[in-house]
């Protein structure tokens, strides 16, 4: 298929139909290939969100709630669901690629949307780098004999060639690798249900939900900050709203049901995990990152009685966030740089689409080389310096996203309510009101470090703006103006 320019729109053809409503509106010319499916965006989403994300975190949530893990995932599924309630209402006003980017710039302002734009970053760009890290990392433990440098590399090149040759061939390779991560979940459940029936649980079936002795919401809250990481994703699925099939409608829905299947996914692991903790307040107070990293590992050992599990756990994490998990996280930052880019607010030769495979090449290749130099990076100070990449990178990633959120709140309220009068309170003004309090809330509970990094790029990027301004060049979106 080639690219449709305005001379070429006119006649279009059967995957991208001429004078495609969802774009022609907002002044674009369909580029993307829309090609998937509502199944296809569902296994996307899923994967982006990494079924078994708790089995590399566990630990960390376990220690941040005081062992009540399981209630910090329900915490975080509640605050999510309002924010994808907001993801719905804005994508079916603005059905095009970008997510918040857009949603906020169209929404409110073009300056605001590029601030949000700005700050989703931080997760876009640092997700993957930690995915390659993880990964490279953990499977090292499983095959010494291989360097994590080796490993790393080999995982960017293989998702930067599946994402080079179209979106098709990205939603082939997801829907395949899920099913394997799905079926090891389902073997750590089904061995956790064993293990409990042969009595080799703790015993506490309650703590990881609640625990009067431990309970406060500051806790909870604090703790949701770090399980928030394997909610981070859902959202992207807003990314591929110009290759949807069914449009804006197809997307918010997949959306809500991505977001609702993995919070109960999340939970139900978690719970049983924390069964076969045979000393939580030995691990709640440890200091030892290896320990507190294994904490999964050790509870799926005991699960099983043997160590095979935790090996089949381990390496499942290495190959799922190497492969299908950062491919995803790649696909949906190459989207949002090909939409900055095309509204002229990044450099243009990122706007690139392949006339052959419809995907935004450069984007595409853009991304890889940003992905390895983070991850390579991280990866040599962990080795040669010793210094703990993997927290660090972990605890940058959720703010910004946070933050992006924020603003999209915001911009329900002012595009529904202040700009088209919108009586529909419910979904227009309470639910982005409640939403937005709870994210002020998990944000004010986050470690101070990651409040301070936070900060720092959201500052840098108010520093570009006010360059962009200074030479003329304040941000646009096709179809209305800078204001």
């Amino acid at each position: 298929m080639s690219v449709l320019t305005p001379a070429t729109a006119a006649t279009g053809d059967a995957a991208t139909p001429a004078g495609d409503p969802d774009l022609s509106k907002f002044g674009y010319t369909p580029q993307l290939r829309r090609s998937l499916s509502f199944t296809d965006l569902l296994f996307y989403g899923l994967i982006y969100m990494v079924p078994i994300a708790p089995f590399a975190i566990f630990g960390s949530v376990y220690q941040a709630s005081s062992g009540m893990v399981a209630l910090a995932y329900v915490a975080g599924l509640v605050v999510m669901l309002f924010t994808a309630s907001s993801y719905a209402q804005m994508v079916r006003a603005f059905p095009i690629a970008g997510s918040v980017y857009n949603y906020a710039g169209r929404g409110i302002h073009p300056a605001v949307g590029f601030v949000a734009g700005w700050a989703i970053m931080l997760d876009y760009f640092l997700v993957p780098g930690l995915l390659y890290l993880v990964a490279s990392v953990t499977i090292n433990g499983a095959v010494p004999g291989v360097h994590a440098g080796i490993w790393l590399v080999g995982f960017v090149v293989i998702n930067a060639v599946i994402n080079y040759f179209g979106i098709r061939l990205t939603a082939v390779a997801i829907n395949i690798m899920i099913a394997a991560e799905l079926a090891v979940l389902g073997i750590f459940l089904v061995m956790g249900v064993i293990g409990l029936a042969e009595g080799r649980g703790n015993g506490d079936w309650t703590t990881a939900f609640f625990s009067s002795d431990n309970f406060s919401f500051g806790l909870v809250l604090g703790a949701v900050s770090v399980a928030a990481l394997s909610f981070l994703g859902f959202d992207g699925i807003s990314m591929l709203a110009e290759e949807s099939k069914g449009g804006a409608r197809q997307v918010g829905r997949a959306m809500s049901v991505v977001l609702l299947l993995a919070g109960l996914i999340f939970i139900a692991q978690t719970w049983v995990a924390s069964l076969f903790v045979t000393d939580g307040a030995a691990l709640i107070a440890s200091a030892d990152p290896a320990e507190v990293g294994n904490a999964f590992y050790a509870a799926a050992e005991a699960a099983a009685g043997a160590p095979w599990l935790a090996t089949l756990c381990l390496v499942a994490t290495a190959i799922a966030w190497g492969l299908p998990d950062s491919m995803v996280a790649q696909t949906a930052l190459s989207r949002l740089l090909f939409a900055m880019a095309r509204d002229k607010q990044l450099p243009g030769f990122l706007a690139k689409v392949s006339s052959r495979h419809a995907s935004p090449v450069n984007a595409v290749l853009f991304t890889a080389v940003i992905s390895l130099a983070i991850s390579g990076s991280a990866l040599y100070f962990l080795l040669e310096k010793g210094e703990d990449t993997i927290t660090l990178i972990a605890t940058m990633v959720n703010f910004g996203a946070m933050v992006a959120w924020l603003m999209l709140h915001a911009a329900v309220i002012w595009h529904y309510v202040v700009r088209n009068g919108s009586r529909n309170w419910f979904l227009h003004l309470i639910v982005p009101l409640v939403g937005a309090g709870l994210l002020i809330a998990v944000l004010v509970h986050m470690q101070l470090h990651s409040q301070i990094t936070g900060l720092i790029w959201v500052g840098l990027g108010l520093v570009v703006l006010g360059v962009l301004y200074a030479i003329g060049r304040r941000p646009k979106l096709s179809g209305m103006g800078g204001e």
